[in-house]
């Protein structure tokens, strides 16, 4: 199950990385056509999607550090902080915004946890 647990993280990690890159530095091209955003809407949202793009490249920052901790413990925090947290913000964002980021971020981030929850933790005797 660690293996299985491995694998959903990173996915969760590298589409997360992804939206970063869409939500910043590839906003006014890939970006845009990705979101379905107007070009005459680009310059207006430029700064909002920049902004909720470092989010994002947080929360894949948060779940590389749990891959690659040298400590397990620790690693097996972040994983868990980040993936809660992309969980929760597919939630609010298929609420607020599309429900197609239910199954783009929060169906894999509920699978990851699931699986990392179910791999016996280094402290298990």
């Amino acid at each position: 199950m660690r293996i299985v647990a491995t694998i959903l993280i990173a996915i969760v990690c590298l589409i997360h990385l992804y939206i970063f890159l869409l939500e910043t530095v590839l906003f006014r091209s890939r970006g845009r056509k990705v979101f379905g955003i107007k070009q005459d809407e680009v310059e207006r949202l430029a700064p909002l999607m920049s902004n909720q793009g470092c989010y994002n490249g947080f929360l894949a920052a948060a779940l590389a550090v749990g891959l690659v901790h040298p400590d397990p413990v620790i690693g097996r925090a972040f994983a868990v902080f980040g993936l809660v947290c992309v969980a929760i913000a597919g939630i609010w964002g298929g609420v607020t915004v599309q429900r197609r980021i239910l199954l783009v971020q929060t169906v894999p981030a509920l699978l990851a946890l699931g699986a990392l929850l179910l791999t016996p933790s280094v402290l298990t005797p």
